[in-house]
């Protein structure tokens, strides 16, 4: 099934390079709409996944929010408010900053890196569906898109 026929879209695009940009924007929602159905068994979200991954590439240290907003993928997410869900949930816990007393550190619990460790068991298994696409052509489609990144910076 191509995009148009996805978008239920009548009329051609204008450029094949409109139509790459309006792939890629809805097959981001369309991967993030699969993945979530990945992460709900684990009662977390796609941005919280990002942002435990986050803590766990740091463990045993701690992050300042700041280095987890940095980081994040999603750069329109809250940190702050996704932490404080995390917290909630026992998986993540702020301690104060030994170096500046005002800040708070945020470190992943053995909760957090348990849940983090099963989620990314159900993601393996996930990701395999897309290894019918060859690697040379994934190689080419991250190119491509490192390029449309290089291309729009600044």
């Amino acid at each position: 099934m191509g995009l148009e026929e996805d978008i239920k879209q009548n009329k051609k695009f204008d450029s094949e390079y409109e139509k790459l940009v309006v792939n890629i924007i809805y097959s981001n929602s369309w991967l993030a709409d699969h993945q979530a159905q990945v992460f709900k068994p684990f009662g977390i979200t796609g941005p919280q996944f990002n942002v435990l991954r986050i803590l766990k590439g740091q463990y045993p240290k701690p992050c300042t929010v700041n280095l987890v907003i940095d980081r994040m993928l999603e750069r329109m997410s809250n940190a702050s408010r996704i932490i404080d869900r995390l917290e909630r949930k026992g998986l993540v816990e702020r301690k104060v900053c030994k170096s500046d007393r005002r800040a708070k550190d945020v470190l992943i619990t053995q909760k957090g890196l348990d849940v983090l460790e099963e989620v990314n068991v159900a993601t393996k298994g996930w990701m395999k569906k897309f290894k019918s696409i060859s690697e040379e052509r994934v190689n080419e489609a991250n190119e491509v898109l490192d390029e449309l990144r290089a291309l729009l910076k600044n």
